[in-house]
Protein backbone atom coordinates (compact mmCIF):
# COMPACT_ATOMS: atom_id res chain seq x y z
CA UNK A 1 0.00 0.00 0.00
CA UNK A 2 1.29 3.44 -0.89
CA UNK A 3 1.59 5.90 1.99
CA UNK A 4 -1.49 8.06 2.48
CA UNK A 5 0.69 11.15 2.04
CA UNK A 6 0.51 10.57 -1.72
CA UNK A 7 -3.22 11.30 -1.73
CA UNK A 8 -4.18 12.98 1.56
CA UNK A 9 -6.83 15.67 1.94
CA UNK A 10 -4.51 17.94 3.92
CA UNK A 11 -1.77 17.78 1.28
CA UNK A 12 -4.21 18.51 -1.56
CA UNK A 13 -5.82 21.33 0.43
CA UNK A 14 -2.44 22.94 1.08
CA UNK A 15 -1.60 22.86 -2.63
CA UNK A 16 -5.01 24.28 -3.61
CA UNK A 17 -4.74 27.06 -1.04
CA UNK A 18 -1.24 27.97 -2.26
CA UNK A 19 -2.48 28.18 -5.86
CA UNK A 20 -5.54 30.26 -4.93
CA UNK A 21 -3.27 32.67 -3.06
CA UNK A 22 -1.17 33.15 -6.22
CA UNK A 23 -3.99 33.90 -8.70
CA UNK A 24 -7.30 35.74 -8.75
CA UNK A 25 -8.82 33.20 -11.18
CA UNK A 26 -11.45 30.96 -9.56
CA UNK A 27 -11.87 28.17 -12.15
CA UNK A 28 -15.12 26.29 -12.73
CA UNK A 29 -13.69 24.25 -15.63
CA UNK A 30 -10.53 22.13 -15.51
CA UNK A 31 -8.89 20.99 -18.75
CA UNK A 32 -6.22 18.28 -19.10
CA UNK A 33 -4.11 18.38 -22.27
CA UNK A 34 -2.83 15.11 -23.72
CA UNK A 35 0.23 14.44 -25.90
CA UNK A 36 0.64 17.15 -28.54
CA UNK A 37 -2.52 18.96 -27.38
CA UNK A 38 -1.00 21.53 -25.02
CA UNK A 39 -2.09 24.36 -27.32
CA UNK A 40 -5.44 24.43 -25.53
CA UNK A 41 -3.75 26.19 -22.62
CA UNK A 42 -2.33 28.85 -24.94
CA UNK A 43 -5.89 29.99 -25.70
CA UNK A 44 -6.41 31.21 -22.13
CA UNK A 45 -6.44 34.98 -21.66
CA UNK A 46 -5.09 36.81 -18.59
CA UNK A 47 -2.89 33.82 -17.84
CA UNK A 48 -1.18 32.94 -14.61
CA UNK A 49 1.06 29.92 -15.19
CA UNK A 50 2.94 27.72 -12.73
CA UNK A 51 5.61 25.19 -13.57
CA UNK A 52 4.83 21.87 -11.89
CA UNK A 53 8.23 21.98 -10.22
CA UNK A 54 7.22 25.23 -8.44
CA UNK A 55 3.89 23.93 -7.07
CA UNK A 56 4.04 22.45 -3.55
CA UNK A 57 3.46 18.66 -3.46
CA UNK A 58 2.92 18.49 -7.24
CA UNK A 59 4.40 15.65 -9.34
CA UNK A 60 6.62 16.40 -12.36
CA UNK A 61 5.83 15.47 -15.98
CA UNK A 62 8.64 13.58 -17.73
CA UNK A 63 7.08 12.94 -21.17
CA UNK A 64 8.16 14.67 -24.39
CA UNK A 65 5.18 16.68 -25.66
CA UNK A 66 3.97 17.48 -22.12
CA UNK A 67 5.03 20.99 -21.07
CA UNK A 68 4.53 20.54 -17.32
CA UNK A 69 2.61 23.74 -16.49
CA UNK A 70 -0.62 24.54 -14.70
CA UNK A 71 -2.23 27.52 -16.42
CA UNK A 72 -5.06 29.63 -14.97
CA UNK A 73 -6.95 32.03 -17.22
CA UNK A 74 -10.12 33.00 -19.04
CA UNK A 75 -11.46 31.05 -22.02
CA UNK A 76 -14.24 32.87 -23.85
CA UNK A 77 -14.81 34.80 -20.64
CA UNK A 78 -15.01 31.69 -18.46
CA UNK A 79 -12.57 30.94 -15.66
CA UNK A 80 -10.51 27.80 -16.37
CA UNK A 81 -7.44 25.94 -15.18
CA UNK A 82 -5.48 23.89 -17.67
CA UNK A 83 -2.89 21.15 -17.18
CA UNK A 84 -0.26 21.27 -19.91
CA UNK A 85 1.00 17.76 -19.43
CA UNK A 86 -0.32 15.01 -17.18
CA UNK A 87 1.14 12.10 -15.20
CA UNK A 88 1.13 8.42 -16.10
CA UNK A 89 1.62 5.10 -14.38
CA UNK A 90 4.55 4.35 -16.71
CA UNK A 91 6.49 7.29 -15.29
CA UNK A 92 6.73 5.35 -12.05
CA UNK A 93 4.30 7.39 -9.98
CA UNK A 94 1.89 5.74 -7.53
CA UNK A 95 -1.59 5.88 -9.02
CA UNK A 96 -2.71 8.20 -6.18
CA UNK A 97 -0.07 10.71 -7.27
CA UNK A 98 -1.08 10.43 -10.94
CA UNK A 99 -4.63 11.47 -10.02
CA UNK A 100 -3.85 14.01 -7.30
CA UNK A 101 -4.42 16.98 -9.67
CA UNK A 102 -8.11 15.99 -9.98
CA UNK A 103 -8.55 16.40 -6.24
CA UNK A 104 -6.74 19.72 -6.36
CA UNK A 105 -9.11 20.77 -9.19
CA UNK A 106 -12.06 19.97 -6.92
CA UNK A 107 -10.60 21.98 -4.04
CA UNK A 108 -9.98 24.92 -6.42
CA UNK A 109 -13.73 24.98 -7.14
CA UNK A 110 -13.76 23.16 -10.49
CA UNK A 111 -17.16 21.66 -11.37
CA UNK A 112 -16.50 20.24 -14.84
CA UNK A 113 -13.39 18.43 -16.10
CA UNK A 114 -12.49 18.10 -19.79
CA UNK A 115 -9.76 15.55 -20.54
CA UNK A 116 -7.98 14.99 -23.85
CA UNK A 117 -5.57 12.25 -24.89
CA UNK A 118 -3.81 10.71 -27.85
CA UNK A 119 -4.94 7.15 -28.54
CA UNK A 120 -4.51 4.25 -30.93
CA UNK A 121 -7.53 3.32 -33.04
CA UNK A 122 -8.83 -0.23 -32.50
CA UNK A 123 -12.10 0.29 -34.38
CA UNK A 124 -11.35 -0.58 -37.99
CA UNK A 125 -13.62 2.23 -39.19
CA UNK A 126 -11.47 4.85 -37.45
CA UNK A 127 -8.83 6.81 -39.32
CA UNK A 128 -5.76 8.67 -38.07
CA UNK A 129 -6.93 12.18 -37.22
CA UNK A 130 -10.39 11.14 -36.04
CA UNK A 131 -11.58 12.54 -32.72
CA UNK A 132 -13.40 10.06 -30.48
CA UNK A 133 -15.73 11.34 -27.77
CA UNK A 134 -15.35 8.83 -24.93
CA UNK A 135 -18.71 7.40 -23.85
CA UNK A 136 -17.28 4.66 -21.59
CA UNK A 137 -14.02 2.98 -20.62
CA UNK A 138 -12.38 -0.35 -19.84
CA UNK A 139 -9.90 -0.07 -16.97
CA UNK A 140 -7.33 -2.85 -17.50
CA UNK A 141 -5.04 -1.88 -14.56
CA UNK A 142 -8.17 -1.83 -12.41
CA UNK A 143 -8.79 -5.50 -13.22
CA UNK A 144 -5.47 -6.20 -11.49
CA UNK A 145 -6.34 -4.07 -8.46
CA UNK A 146 -4.51 -0.89 -9.47
CA UNK A 147 -7.30 1.60 -8.81
CA UNK A 148 -6.69 5.20 -7.64
CA UNK A 149 -9.34 4.78 -4.92
CA UNK A 150 -7.66 1.75 -3.34
CA UNK A 151 -6.64 2.22 0.27
CA UNK A 152 -8.38 4.22 3.00
CA UNK A 153 -11.32 6.29 1.72
CA UNK A 154 -11.60 9.92 2.81
CA UNK A 155 -15.30 10.87 2.88
CA UNK A 156 -14.31 14.52 2.39
CA UNK A 157 -13.54 13.59 -1.22
CA UNK A 158 -16.31 11.06 -1.90
CA UNK A 159 -18.03 7.79 -1.05
CA UNK A 160 -16.28 4.44 -0.65
CA UNK A 161 -17.96 2.78 -3.68
CA UNK A 162 -18.68 5.38 -6.38
CA UNK A 163 -20.74 4.41 -9.42
CA UNK A 164 -19.00 4.47 -12.81
CA UNK A 165 -22.02 3.67 -14.99
CA UNK A 166 -22.42 7.43 -15.51
CA UNK A 167 -18.71 8.30 -15.55
CA UNK A 168 -18.98 10.33 -18.76
CA UNK A 169 -21.62 13.04 -18.57
CA UNK A 170 -24.31 12.40 -21.18
CA UNK A 171 -25.34 16.04 -21.46
CA UNK A 172 -21.75 17.07 -22.20
CA UNK A 173 -21.47 14.24 -24.73
CA UNK A 174 -24.56 15.51 -26.54
CA UNK A 175 -23.27 19.07 -26.32
CA UNK A 176 -19.99 18.01 -27.97
CA UNK A 177 -21.86 16.30 -30.79
CA UNK A 178 -23.93 19.43 -31.36
CA UNK A 179 -20.96 21.80 -31.25
CA UNK A 180 -18.99 19.44 -33.52
CA UNK A 181 -21.80 19.42 -36.07
CA UNK A 182 -22.02 23.24 -36.02
CA UNK A 183 -18.26 23.48 -36.62
CA UNK A 184 -18.44 21.01 -39.52
CA UNK A 185 -16.51 18.25 -37.75
CA UNK A 186 -18.99 15.49 -38.59
CA UNK A 187 -16.56 13.72 -40.93
CA UNK A 188 -14.03 12.95 -38.20
CA UNK A 189 -15.98 13.12 -34.90
CA UNK A 190 -16.67 9.67 -33.43
CA UNK A 191 -18.06 8.23 -30.22
CA UNK A 192 -16.67 5.12 -28.55
CA UNK A 193 -15.10 3.15 -25.71
CA UNK A 194 -11.55 3.86 -24.48
CA UNK A 195 -9.37 1.12 -23.01
CA UNK A 196 -6.46 2.06 -20.73
CA UNK A 197 -3.25 0.07 -20.33
CA UNK A 198 -0.26 0.79 -18.11
CA UNK A 199 2.34 1.43 -20.85
CA UNK A 200 4.91 2.62 -21.76
CA UNK A 201 5.34 -0.13 -24.36
CA UNK A 202 2.79 0.00 -27.14
CA UNK A 203 0.35 -2.90 -27.44
CA UNK A 204 1.07 -6.25 -29.06
CA UNK A 205 -1.04 -7.45 -31.97
CA UNK A 206 -2.71 -10.07 -29.76
CA UNK A 207 -3.53 -7.42 -27.14
CA UNK A 208 -5.08 -5.14 -29.76
CA UNK A 209 -7.21 -7.98 -31.10
CA UNK A 210 -8.36 -8.88 -27.59
CA UNK A 211 -9.31 -5.30 -26.67
CA UNK A 212 -11.19 -4.86 -29.93
CA UNK A 213 -13.19 -8.02 -29.25
CA UNK A 214 -13.97 -6.76 -25.75
CA UNK A 215 -15.64 -3.72 -27.30
CA UNK A 216 -12.88 -1.10 -27.11
CA UNK A 217 -12.66 1.42 -29.96
CA UNK A 218 -9.41 3.09 -28.87
CA UNK A 219 -6.51 2.33 -26.55
CA UNK A 220 -4.22 4.60 -24.54
CA UNK A 221 -2.21 5.02 -21.34
CA UNK A 222 -4.05 7.77 -19.44
CA UNK A 223 -7.35 9.50 -18.61
CA UNK A 224 -9.30 6.65 -16.98
CA UNK A 225 -7.60 6.98 -13.58
CA UNK A 226 -8.27 10.73 -13.63
CA UNK A 227 -11.91 10.14 -14.59
CA UNK A 228 -12.43 7.76 -11.65
CA UNK A 229 -11.07 10.30 -9.14
CA UNK A 230 -12.94 13.22 -10.74
CA UNK A 231 -16.22 11.32 -10.47
CA UNK A 232 -15.38 10.26 -6.92
CA UNK A 233 -15.09 13.98 -6.12
CA UNK A 234 -18.45 14.72 -7.77
CA UNK A 235 -17.18 16.64 -10.81
CA UNK A 236 -18.79 16.26 -14.25
CA UNK A 237 -16.51 14.64 -16.82
CA UNK A 238 -16.10 14.94 -20.57
CA UNK A 239 -13.21 13.25 -22.40
CA UNK A 240 -12.04 12.82 -25.95
CA UNK A 241 -9.29 10.92 -27.75
CA UNK A 242 -7.39 12.08 -30.80
CA UNK A 243 -6.73 8.96 -32.88
CA UNK A 244 -3.05 9.40 -33.68
CA UNK A 245 -2.27 5.93 -35.02
CA UNK A 246 -4.12 2.84 -36.17
CA UNK A 247 -3.47 -0.11 -33.86
CA UNK A 248 -1.69 -2.97 -35.64
CA UNK A 249 -3.98 -6.01 -35.90
CA UNK A 250 -2.30 -7.94 -38.72
CA UNK A 251 0.83 -10.08 -38.26
CA UNK A 252 1.80 -9.37 -41.88
CA UNK A 253 1.75 -5.61 -41.33
CA UNK A 254 5.04 -3.70 -41.31
CA UNK A 255 3.56 -0.77 -39.35
CA UNK A 256 4.75 0.15 -35.85
CA UNK A 257 3.25 2.62 -33.38
CA UNK A 258 5.59 5.45 -32.37
CA UNK A 259 5.39 8.58 -30.22
CA UNK A 260 6.54 10.93 -33.02
CA UNK A 261 3.46 10.00 -35.05
CA UNK A 262 1.34 10.80 -32.00
CA UNK A 263 2.77 14.32 -31.69
CA UNK A 264 2.52 15.03 -35.45
CA UNK A 265 -1.16 14.12 -35.57
CA UNK A 266 -1.79 16.29 -32.50
CA UNK A 267 -0.36 19.28 -34.33
CA UNK A 268 -2.54 18.64 -37.39
CA UNK A 269 -5.81 18.53 -35.43
CA UNK A 270 -4.92 20.93 -32.61
CA UNK A 271 -6.76 23.99 -33.95
CA UNK A 272 -9.97 22.05 -34.49
CA UNK A 273 -9.78 20.50 -31.03
CA UNK A 274 -9.21 23.93 -29.53
CA UNK A 275 -12.31 25.16 -31.36
CA UNK A 276 -14.40 22.25 -30.11
CA UNK A 277 -13.33 22.60 -26.48
CA UNK A 278 -13.56 26.41 -26.33
CA UNK A 279 -17.07 26.35 -27.82
CA UNK A 280 -18.09 23.67 -25.34
CA UNK A 281 -16.78 25.69 -22.40
CA UNK A 282 -19.01 28.60 -23.40
CA UNK A 283 -22.10 26.36 -23.33
CA UNK A 284 -21.11 24.50 -20.16
CA UNK A 285 -20.96 27.72 -18.19
CA UNK A 286 -24.26 28.85 -19.70
CA UNK A 287 -25.84 25.58 -18.58
CA UNK A 288 -24.43 26.04 -15.07
CA UNK A 289 -25.77 29.56 -14.88
CA UNK A 290 -29.21 28.37 -15.91
CA UNK A 291 -29.23 25.57 -13.35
Amino acid sequence: MYPESTMGFEECSATAEWLLSQTEIRPLVGIVCGSGLGGLAEMLKDQTAFKYCDIPNFPQSTVHGHAGRLVFGMLRGKACVCMQGRFHLYEGYPIQKVTMPMRIFKLLGVETVILTNAAGGLNQDYKVGDVMIIKDHINMPGFAGNNPLAGPNDERFGVRFPSMSDAYDRELLQLAQGVGAELGFGDFLREGVYCVLGGPSFETIAECRMMNRLGADAVGMSTVHEVIVARHCGMRVFALSLITNQAVMDYNSQKKANHEEVLETGQLRSKQLEGLVSNMVTHIEHNNNDA
